[in-house]
């Protein structure tokens, strides 16, 4: 009877083993091919999109990503369903871990439709220099979660998307035409009428600057030691530094050449003096240098000074007596 429920026993274990190790087996196998076919999507998505022109630079990164998790997603159904979970507590189990994921990773998923929101509206794209906050460079790539920009001067820069979505974006690259404007001071000497002239001329000589807008100039404002010259014209947003740069040069160089002048800060000082401040400086100057006070005797010592006093009442003394008889 025993030996007979151990040979039960025995053969219901090795049935159960030997049908999970099938399903531990089929589980590995069906994870790791997908896990290999969801980065050979994604890679062929992004590939295939590449060169592609009429899908935007911002959606590729973004495509790819969504393609490699859609396929995880379903390799892991398809793992759990082989062990015999059922595909509908799988989707329930998938809902609630979401809505507990999804309450415990606010921050995280507001960064996600943040970034959908950017990706619908796209206020920046690839290669585009924007200003959110106090954030600013050249947009890189734009992620599930963050926008990588780079700076200028080469920093790298990986901000929140909902960082970027709850400012204000200042997108310096979308227009294709921007103001440039060229501020110069002149001396209050210098003729204003001309000084105009010959700056309007000048922006309007460089053929970067367009003709249409046209080009002008006008007395910005009055400041402390200078008449403050503004002069404005509009280029194409790829050409702005460089002209910015090559005629803010040339407006000093050539209007001190055609005889402006330029001059910087300054301040004149008028010293008023009165007739008693003039007087007392006066007198002030005329007093000899005063003394050095005399040196104090040494001190002598308790010896001499009872002797000089004794001196002194017999003096006094004699004195005295002789007064008497002299008036007699």
């Amino acid at each position: 009877m025993i030996e007979t429920d151990v040979s039960k026993i025995t053969l219901m274990l090795k049935q159960f083993a030997l049908g999970f190790g099938m399903d531990l087996l089929g589980a590995i196998v069906i994870l790791a091919v997908g896990w290999w076919l969801a980065g050979r999507a994604s890679a062929l998505v992004r590939h295939s999109l590449k060169n592609a022109k009429f899908v935007d630079a911002t959606l590729k990164p973004l495509a790819a990503s969504i393609v490699r998790y859609a396929i995880l997603v379903f390799v892991l159904v398809a793992v759990l369903s082989n062990f015999g979970v059922e595909t509908t507590s799988i989707i329930a189990v998938l809902g609630a871990a979401g809505l507990a994921i999804g309450l415990a990773l606010q921050g995280t998923l507001s960064n996600i439709a943040a970034g959908v929101m950017i990706l619908i509206l796209r206020p920046l794209k690839i290669d585009e220099f924007v200003e959110a906050g106090s954030i600013s460079g050249t947009v890189v790539e734009i992620t599930l979660f963050t926008t990588l920009l780079k700076t200028p001067d080469g920093v790298f820069i990986s901000a929140p998307n909902s960082q970027i979505w709850n400012s204000a974006i200042k997108n310096y690259s979308r227009n294709p035409t921007r103001r440039l404007d060229i501020k110069v001071g002149i001396a209050y000497d210098d003729d204003v009428d001309a000084a105009l002239d010959f700056l309007k001329n000048l922006v309007a000589s460089d053929p970067r600057v367009l003709k249409d807008p046209e080009p002008m100039s006008f007395v910005a404002t009055l400041g402390e030691s200078s008449v403050d010259l503004t002069a404005r014209g509009w280029v194409a947003t790829s050409e702005f530094w460089p002209t910015f740069f090559d005629l803010t040069r040339k407006s000093k160089t050539e209007l001190e050449a055609a005889g402006f002048s330029i001059p910087f800060p300054q301040r004149d000082l008028h010293i008023i003096e009165s007739s008693e401040t003039a007087s007392t400086a006066t007198k002030t100057a005329a007093k000899p240098a005063a003394k050095a006070p005399a040196k104090k005797p040494a001190t002598r010592s308790r010896s001499t000074a009872a002797k000089s006093t004794t001196k002194t009442t017999a003096a006094k003394t004699t004195a005295a007596k002789k007064a008497p008889e002299s008036k007699s």
